[in-house]
């Protein structure tokens, strides 16, 4: 069974930093537009196993730090956390949702509706191409 709650920001840290960052430290995956986001944890079994940022600007919305669990990939807990946050959008009004997916995750995001800009750019190590849905 798997439940998606809103969450506070320092909730998001210690998988995101796992999943995404594990080079970094925990105090490092605060971001100070934490406090201006929503955030969203998917639980299993009470366990958080995802994880995700949403900023939204009037119509224009970006998730940020979206990070799955590495022993739940694969078996739909992205894709049930990214329906959420897309749901969750429109209902704020939204009509245009995007982020900037790091390259090994293009696939999944595709399948799921978003196109590809063409905007390619690299930050920290990572490359990224900013993908996006209209809603």
């Amino acid at each position: 069974m798997l439940n998606i709650e809103q969450i506070r920001p320092e909730l998001t840290w210690r998988l995101r930093q796992r999943v995404l960052y594990p080079a970094q430290k925990l105090y490092e995956m605060e971001m100070d537009e934490d406090n201006q986001g929503y955030h969203f944890g998917a639980f299993k079994d009470n366990e958080l196993v995802g994880v995700v940022s949403l900023f939204i600007n009037e119509s224009d919305c970006q998730f940020r730090k979206f990070a799955v669990d590495e022993r739940v990939q694969g078996t739909g807990v992205g894709s049930m956390l990214l329906k959420h946050l897309t749901n969750f959008a429109i209902n704020e009004g939204a009509k245009h949702l995007w982020c900037n997916a790091r390259t090994t995750a293009i696939g999944f995001y595709l399948k799921h509706g978003f196109t590809q800009t063409g905007n390619l750019f690299s930050k920290n190590g990572f490359d990224y191409e900013i993908l996006e849905k209209k809603l």
